[in-house]
């Protein structure tokens, strides 16, 4: 029984602890806003939503939170909360823009809806058709980055150099470092576009992938590779 007893009492003093560092954190972060503020010699933005729509809509691209909460003085939880505000506004039929979180960024975009519309008036490519192919490889990607050409080769059991080139074009995938291995292979990693194309704001929203579809994968690059040969 004591033995039980100490371990409650363990787990219950673990957890105050990691209540107190993330309490410890959050005023961190509250602080660092109001800082860079006092530093910079200027007051906090009161009107949070507005300030943040007006800097996504002239900076026409995503920004950190942490970069919006520096410049505007006030912590990252308050750039968030403005954020909320935005999404709630924005859902309006009225409106034909939306904000979206590209992990620890945000930016202003157009709905999708009238994403034809746009491309009439405006020279922009249409969206990119992906083959069961360029699928499959950016699925690899997403699920093993930072991953390299031979990783992804071993797991479709075919040669991807053409579908990766395709993905980067398509600005899907990207180069985001080198192995540290013999021959320094590069690495690749999803992009902010891939989150938006897919409508999702963090990886952490991927559904999970079983060991069954990724044997599915292989079989479909092996039926894949069994044409172009008969081909």
């Amino acid at each position: 029984m004591s033995s039980e007893m100490e371990t409650v009492e363990t787990v219950d003093t673990e957890a105050a602890e990691n209540a107190e560092e993330t309490t410890a954190e959050e005023t961190t972060a509250e602080a660092a806003g109001e800082a860079a503020a006092e530093e910079a010699n200027f007051e906090p933005v009161e009107n949070i939503p507005a300030a943040l729509e007006a800097v996504l809509f002239a900076v026409g691209e995503a920004v950190e939170i942490a970069k919006l909460a520096e410049a505007m003085g006030v912590s990252k939880n308050d750039v968030l909360s403005g954020f909320e505000t935005l999404c709630e506004k924005y859902k309006d039929d009225s409106t034909g823009i939306r904000v979206v979180r590209l992990d620890d960024k945000l930016q202003l975009c157009t709905k999708n809806e009238y994403y034809d519309v746009l491309i009439r008036l405006v020279n922009i490519p249409k969206k990119h058709a992906l083959t069961d192919v360029l699928l499959e490889t950016l699925s690899i990607v997403a699920y093993k980055q930072p991953v390299t050409r031979l990783e992804i080769e071993q797991i479709r059991g075919v040669s991807c150099t053409h579908a990766i080139n395709k993905l980067i074009e398509y600005n899907l995938i990207t180069e985001v470092g080198r192995l540290d291995a013999p021959g320094k292979p590069i690495l690749f990693g999803t992009t902010d576009d891939f989150l938006r194309s897919f409508g999702i704001s963090s990886m952490d929203e991927l559904p999970v992938v079983s060991a069954d579809k990724i044997e599915d994968f292989k079989r479909q690059a092996m039926e894949e590779a069994n044409l172009t040969i008969e081909t």
